[in-house]
């Protein structure tokens, strides 16, 4: 059973990681996917190559002009927008005194700007039961000891995301978000295989996350499936972080 067939979707930072299992898993379920990507082209198009039915969409999410771009030529080649994932984004490790201003307004701009920018000229392409998701992260629950900027950025993402769910109600569009836990991509690719194993023990689960976990959890907010959720967050942690 393809729960997504015949719809279009938009997911940003689709070049790798969890924006790629995502545009894989919505195109195995019938989405024509636009794959967004900012400087690998690539690996956008190893992406595509997995996708078939989608197109390549270069844009810097934090810029508006080249996101009004984007949208433009994804609607004139789909026609419409149904889905819309907002997934791109940045982590630069550092406690706050490391914290430059650029860094600080550059994680803002990418994660949090990048989200409202690709809303701001999606919404108007979309019709009644279209689906808007954000990816947040548990540390916007939780905070970050080395990474206050992203952990700022991600509960932003949440505020954003649960107004645009009462805003746009009215209009039968859903808006929910996923927040991810450990997810085994780039993110800790630092990381050892011993540094892996010991973070795994902490999992209630036993395990890291894969980014089809994540993917899979956007597929159900994607669908007819979660037609009654709106301004809610779906943890995929393992457990890690219950509330």
């Amino acid at each position: 059973m393809k729960l997504l067939e015949g719809k279009t979707a938009i997911v940003t930072g689709a070049s790798r990681g969890i924006g790629r299992a995502i545009a894989i898993k919505f195109a195995e379920h019938g989405a024509f996917a636009g794959i967004n990507y900012f400087e690998s082209r690539e690996k956008a198009e190893e992406t595509l190559e997995r996708v078939k039915d989608g197109m390549i969409l270069q844009a810097d999410v934090s810029n508006d002009d080249e996101v009004k771009k984007m949208v433009e030529t994804f609607v004139r080649r789909a026609g419409n927008i149904d889905i819309v994932v907002n997934n791109a984004g940045i982590y630069r490790r550092s406690h706050l005194h490391g914290i430059k201003p650029e860094q600080w307004d550059e994680v803002m701009n990418v994660n949090l700007k990048g989200c409202y920018n690709v809303c701001k000229y999606s919404i108007p392409h979309m019709s009644e039961g279209g689906k808007i998701i954000f990816i947040s992260s548990q540390l916007a629950f939780k905070g970050s000891s080395h990474g206050a900027d992203y952990a700022a950025s991600k509960a932003g993402i949440l505020g954003l995301m649960r107004s645009l769910a009462l805003e746009l109600a009215d209009r039968k569009i859903n808006v929910n978000a996923v927040a991810p836990g450990t997810i085994d991509t780039d993110i800790i690719a630092s990381y050892t295989p011993e540094q892996k194993e010991e973070r795994a023990t902490q999992i209630p689960l036993g395990r890291l996350g894969r980014p089809e976990d994540v993917a899979d959890a956007c597929l159900f907010l994607a669908s007819e499936l979660s037609d009654y959720i709106t301004g809610e967050t779906i943890n995929v942690n393992g457990g890690l972080y219950i509330h």
